[in-house]
């Protein structure tokens, strides 16, 4: 081998780990959170088309979301203080709800002095509820159909809006949370209360025949991968503008004496 090609394989070496040390750097503008945050998304658009493929071509999936549907209806009327609650729990995720939610949670994060976030909130939300729109007439999946049915909606069921818009709004707040949290301990307890609101809303969906189990998946996989986008997206464009802040500070003559 020639000493110049020797030469240029090391070069290309060392700039290949530098730029994969810098992928893993909690210190970069593209760093670690660039490089968890692409992974999210791919995992989470993974799972979104493997549901979605399911639901297509009528997979197994599909069986289990019809005898689901039909056991829990069958059980639903049995518990009228169980009903109530979920009837509340998802009126107050309705689309109406989840923006008067994400318009007071936005007030709140701007009185902290949290205008990043603030911003954040405001476009994930709305932005992936209008997402799930464009999804619902893709797809045009009926909803459950029951001869009594504890609720009558015309819309489509796949993916689950409710699911979508718990997903971003209690997912964002939980990334705002555990960025304050000063411990491990706390910031296991913030993600399992997010993890536990979205599953008690998308459950009560599936408790009260508005959607299917693969809709309710399909949505929380939907919101991850916007939710992702949002994050890491404006993340690391704050990242940038401060980079380039520094720079050009540091750039700048000295005036002083």
């Amino acid at each position: 081998m020639h000493p110049h090609l020797t030469a240029m394989e090391k070069s290309l070496t060392a700039r290949l780990q530098r730029f994969v040390a810098a992928r893993f750097s909690p210190a970069e503008a593209l760093g670690l959170h660039l490089t968890l945050g692409v992974l999210a998304l791919l995992l989470a658009m993974a799972a979104f088309a493997r549901i979605a493929g399911a639901v297509v071509e009528g997979a197994p999936i599909t069986e289990l979301d019809l005898r689901l549907a039909a056991w829990l209806h069958a059980h639903a009327y049995g518990n009228d203080l169980l009903r109530t609650f979920l009837l509340g729990v998802t009126h107050l995720h309705s689309t109406p709800g989840v923006l008067t939610l994400t318009a007071l949670a936005a007030a709140w994060l701007y009185r902290r002095r949290a205008r990043h976030w603030m911003l954040t909130l405001l476009v994930t939300v709305p932005g992936g509820m209008l997402l799930n729109v464009a999804m619902k007439h893709t797809f045009a999946r009926a909803r459950p159909h029951f001869d009594e049915p504890i609720l009558t909606l015309t819309t489509y069921s796949f993916p689950s809006g409710h699911s979508v818009a718990a997903t971003l709004l209690y997912g964002l707040l939980a990334c705002y949370f555990t960025r304050e949290a000063r411990s491990w301990r706390a910031r296991a307890l913030i993600v399992i209360a997010a993890c536990a609101m979205i599953a008690l809303v998308a459950g009560s969906r599936l408790y009260l025949g508005a959607h299917y189990l693969s809709d309710v998946l399909a949505g929380m996989a939907e919101g991850c991968a916007w939710l992702a986008i949002c994050v890491t997206g404006t993340a690391t464009l704050r990242r940038r503008q401060a980079a380039r802040a520094q720079r050009k500070r540091a750039s700048q003559p000295d005036n002083h004496p």
